[in-house]
């Protein structure tokens, strides 16, 4: 009992460890986990899964499999599709079928792999896995269309593989005992479809409870994982793996009933999959063996470049054949494909089911998934920056700033960070207010940012930092709370810091964002020194003009707002935090305007006569 605890804490420290440090140093988490699985398991001998839960590992397998692929379902939106779904959709009917019968070829020419193993592997092989990609494009900046298929293949693909592994199981499962395909094909169907009513009746009880507060707030999330469990227990009950099937129907027609009250469970929800990815990833690496690797042979080799150059390629050139898309963003879509957790998951829980039928190669499909899975991250991680230059499909390499509310001051903001090369954007709800930003050629979105359609019409992936700025600081504190969730607690900033001891209307500083300006200024301060003439200002910092040169250089009010670092990320001074500028930085700071020589005269008698002095007066900026 107490090794087998100790083996579920090093599989979260190892799992989420790895996270980490793929968070701080922008390598590929899954190649991370995949390395401390392995030490801690054949290299090192710390722990065996198998031997601490023994036959508890394949239903916890099994399990988290479930849920991973329900979340995934909980991201198919189909409105979403509206940009991209012509392309996407060929990728489905086309793509899958194409890339099914290609990689079975490659599996059983190539790799050697008797045809039953060979079908179901490739099967799965047509996943590319939301997991991977969209990290991936966060990292490359890609154009939003090429982005936008990729992204939506690997969420839309990604219970596909898992149902056509599904299905091939099913098949050679009940054909092992002799069974004609007219036995054998009717009854899969028919489990199929019961299992979709079950999933999708699973769904429609959550929509009609949870709006109308038959559950309450607290069990929410508790009801919808014990209502997946069961779904995909029950339904493995009916028929094997079928259980599959159902949680992921559930997922997506939960996506698409639209209930406002899962938003409250997104957060939660998240962290399950990262929690899961990370334990699944972990035990099945530490799984491994030597005897396994050993198997693999030098056709395995040929079959990985077989898959990269040879079967992706060609799945995806004869699927949008005729299309509208450009043949550069073709090519690219044609190299990239990077597999992630959910092949190494249905992998390594078909391999034991492989086996189990008497399919002697079913043992080496989580051997052969984690080498598709390294291959495939390490050749298209390096190389999609690379590629997409060389195919003209680059977007913006700089960080973004999304700025909510059109007001003086920010768009003399927004003109500022456009000057200086940071993709700045600028939305409101009121388009009389956004027609100065149109005049002035700066990006803008008309609409409500906390409306869900938005998050349909707007890609906010460039953005990386939000500033909340309208008129009304409670609006902002809103606005933050959305969105710290999915951009970081430390990436979204308002004005104003009010303090409860001065102010009982003050809103609680765990659901504000962060304050712009070390002093605190609010929305009435910046709007007053707006309207007096105050205005950006940018100072490039170097070896010899360091941070205290700048600050005797600006005048004694200013306050510095950010700084933009060489790379474009942008770092904000609070009163929580100030960053340490650097030579090469860019500082931005909020001045007051310059004066004249005869304007600063006067205000120097003017202080004179009353007694003020200005000895600590310092040069206003040239």
């Amino acid at each position: 009992m107490e090794h087998q605890a100790l083996v579920i804490a090093l599989v979260g420290v190892l799992g989420i460890g790895a996270q980490w440090i793929a968070w701080r140093t922008g390598l590929p988490a899954i190649v991370l986990m995949l390395a401390a699985g392995f030490l801690a398991g054949p290299i090192l001998n710390i722990f065996d899964p198998e031997v601490a839960f023994g036959e508890l590992l394949e239903p916890i397998v099994g399990i988290g499999v479930a849920l991973i692929l329900f979340e995934g379902g909980l991201s198919l939106d189909f409105r979403e599709l509206n940009k991209y779904g012509n392309a996407v959709w060929r990728l489905v009917i086309l793509g899958v079928p194409i890339g099914w019968l290609l990689g079975s070829l490659a599996s059983f020419y190539v790799a050697g792999l008797v045809w039953p193993v060979a079908i179901l592997f490739a099967g799965i092989l047509v996943v590319t896995g939301p997991t991977v990609v969209m990290p991936l494009l966060r990292q490359s900046s890609v154009e939003a269309r090429p982005a936008g298929i990729l992204k939506w293949e690997a969420i839309v693909n990604d219970p596909i593989g898992a149902l056509c592994a599904v299905m091939a199981y099913e098949y050679f499962r009940l054909s092992a005992d002799g069974s004609t395909l007219v036995e054998v094909v009717p009854p899969l169907i028919i489990a199929a479809l019961v299992s979709g009513v079950i999933g999708y009746a699973a769904a429609r009880a959550i929509a009609f409870t949870f709006p109308r507060g038959l559950v309450p707030e607290y069990l929410k999330v508790p009801v919808l994982l014990v209502t997946v469990i069961g779904v995909f227990v029950g339904c493995n009950m009916i028929e094997h793996e079928a259980g599959l099937l159902a949680v992921t129907v559930m997922g997506i027609a939960l996506a698409n009933m639209h209930v406002a009250s899962l938003r409250s469970i997104h957060p939660f929800k998240q962290n399950i999959a990262v929690l899961l990815v990370s334990g699944i990833f972990i035990l099945l690496s530490a799984s491994l063996d030597f005897e396994e690797l050993q198997q693999f042979q030098w056709r395995f080799g040929l079959f990985l470049l077989a898959l990269l150059f040879i079967v992706r390629p060609a799945t995806i050139l004869l699927s949008l054949l005729g299309s509208k898309i450009p043949w550069n963003e073709r090519l690219f879509l044609a190299w990239i494909a990077p597999r992630g957790i959910v092949l190494v998951a249905i992998s390594g829980l078909f391999a034991l089911r492989m086996a189990d039928l008497g399919f002697a190669d079913g043992s080496v499909l989580i051997g052969l998934s984690f080498a598709v899975v390294v291959t495939t991250i390490l050749a298209h991680g390096f190389t999609i920056n690379i590629v997409a230059k060389w195919l003209g499909i680059k977007g913006a390499e700089r960080p973004g700033l999304v700025v909510v509310g059109s007001t003086p001051w920010t768009i003399a903001l927004a003109k500022q960070m456009d000057e200086l090369g940071t993709p700045t954007l600028i939305v409101d709800t009121s388009w009389s207010r956004l027609k100065p930003a149109r005049q002035a050629g700066l990006q803008t979105y008309h609409g409500e940012i906390l409306n869900e359609a938005t998050e349909h019409n707007l890609d906010l992936g460039p953005y990386q930092v939000l500033v909340a700025a309208t008129e009304n600081e409670a609006y902002n504190t809103l606005v933050c709370s959305e969105f710290a969730p999915e951009i970081g607690t430390d990436k979204v900033y308002q004005l104003g810091e009010l303090d409860d001891d001065d102010d009982h209307r003050a809103l609680p500083r765990s659901l504000r964002g962060r304050a712009l300006f070390a002093s605190g200024w609010g929305v009435d301060e910046v709007a007053e020194k707006t309207g007096e003439g105050w205005v950006f200002r940018k100072t490039k910092l170097s070896e010899e003009f360091d941070v205290d040169a700048a600050r005797e250089k600006l005048p004694n009010a200013a306050n510095m707002l950010l700084l933009i670092r060489p790379s474009g990320n942008l770092r904000f001074f609070t009163h929580a935090s100030v960053p340490e500028p650097e030579a090469g930085d860019t500082i931005v700071s909020f001045s007051p305007p310059r004066e004249s020589g005869e304007m600063r005269e006067k205000r120097a008698k003017r202080d004179a006569e009353n007694g003020n002095g200005n000895g600590n007066a310092r040069p206003e900026p040239g």
